[in-house]
């Protein structure tokens, strides 16, 4: 979906499309016979926004959006003020322990829905398991060594793709578990992989210091990215899905442009390998963390460091934006978090209460939580707002690598070197 308003012209408009995270309307019109979306991004609505007023605007800015149409978007807006202003979830209990594998995991990931997920490992395979039931689903097998990377393609969720240290990508079928592409190219393991939004492409980058673009439908590679000198350590998408970011250990991080897989920019500065690169929702930030203890946040359109996060006393292990892209939060080796608004760059608030390295951190969808997996074998939760901790999830007998929320924040799932994933809701 794109942000744009056009003229209507012969566009036809066919329905309207809730999104909640960010808040937002898509819209499905019709040109020239080919169904098209773009999304009215709402990115400061709030449980008290002049509705009227929002409307209003909307319609002088957007013209598929007829008088004809003005009750049905205001009652949509008032969906999305009312799902904004909804209590939060009390507490989180422990639902379901799961031994998945035999040999260690390497990453968890859920679906949309937070209905499945996926369990990659040492194993050299894959699981597909059901979070109510805690059945495993299917197991992708295929892979001649350790299945490190491992995504769905959300908000879609009927493919999986893996990556491995045996240099190729798979690409399944969620449903059937069937290996629809196996993706050769990569001369060593690959270690970061992502869809892009529209589930195209998927994008993989590897220890042989390159990243690769590739089709979805036809199974083939798209483009080499070539311009780092050390291992990629990660690769994400622009919300438009017309970019991607990689990270790497020779200290940089590069945008490049998806379409014709040339290099737009190098982000030159910090004095460490890059732990994580990502864009804000509305790409108006990158915001990359480095073992050099700090985080820079950088104009994608002139690629120029804007700002140089400082604070932490150790490596920055990871790093993540709330859903509207307006604060930023920075984990570290040092056992604290440090949360920034991403406009003004002040420090908001420091995380403080675990105990060992925190090497995961991420935003619940509505941006009122911080979750925060660390060596201490604990996952923590943090209020947003104030940086106070929420809860302690403990359990686990050895540290926490990954953790993740599902699209609506109600479930969370943690994955440890103790070889479980805990599901909590």
């Amino acid at each position: 979906t794109t942000s744009c308003y056009g003229r209507a012209g012969n566009m036809k408009l066919k329905r309207f499309l809730l999104r909640y995270y960010p808040p937002g309307i898509i819209l499905e019109y019709e040109q020239s016979g080919i169904t098209k979306s773009k999304s009215i991004d709402l990115l400061d609505l709030r449980p008290d926004s002049d509705v009227a007023a929002l409307v209003k605007e909307i319609m002088s800015r957007e013209p598929l959006v007829t008088p004809r149409k003005l009750e049905q978007l205001t009652a949509l807006i008032i969906k999305l003020q009312q799902k904004i202003g909804q209590a939060e979830k009390n507490q989180y209990y422990l639902f379901k322990v799961l031994r998945a594998h035999i040999l260690p995991l390497t990453n968890v990931a859920f679906n949309k829905s937070g209905s499945s997920f996926i369990t990659g490992s040492y194993d050299r395979t894959c699981k597909v398991w059901d979070t109510s039931s805690g059945e495993e689903l299917h197991t992708l097998e295929g892979h001649k060594n350790v299945v490190y990377a491992i995504a769905f393609n959300n908000p879609f969720g009927d493919k999986i793709a893996t990556g491995s240290f045996d240099k190729t990508c798979k690409l399944w079928s969620s449903e059937t578990g069937r290996c629809f592409h196996t993706f050769r190219g990569h001369t060593a393991e690959i270690v970061c992989l992502a869809f892009n939004p529209m589930s195209s492409l998927v994008a993989t980058g590897s220890m042989d210091t390159t990243a690769k673009l590739w089709d979805v439908q036809s199974g083939q590679e798209a483009h080499t990215l070539t311009g780092h000198t050390s291992e990629v350590i990660c690769v994400n998408f622009s919300t438009s899905g017309d970019q991607v970011l990689t990270g790497s250990f020779d200290h940089t991080a590069i945008l490049w442009d998806t379409l014709t897989g040339k290099l737009i920019h190098k982000l030159v500065g910090h004095r460490g390998e890059i732990s994580n690169a990502l864009f804000n929702y509305n790409c108006s930030l990158i915001a990359t963390g480095s073992m050099d203890k700090t985080c820079k946040l950088w104009d994608p359109n002139s690629g120029k460091c804007i700002a140089t996060l400082r604070g932490h006393e150790d490596e920055v292990l990871d790093i993540a934006f709330d859903t509207v892209g307006q604060r930023l939060v920075s984990v570290s080796a040092d056992g604290t978090g440090r949360l920034y608004d991403a406009v003004t760059q002040n420090c908001i608030a420091e995380l403080r209460g675990h105990t060992g390295e925190i090497s995961k951190v991420t935003f619940n969808p509505q941006g009122s939580f911080i979750l925060t997996a660390s060596g201490d074998k604990t996952a923590k939760l943090w209020d947003a707002k104030t940086g106070a901790l929420y809860q302690t999830l403990e359990g686990h007998t050895d540290e926490i690598f990954s953790c993740a929320f599902n699209y609506e924040g109600d479930t969370v799932i943690t994955g440890s070197k103790d070889n479980t994933c805990r599901l909590w809701r």
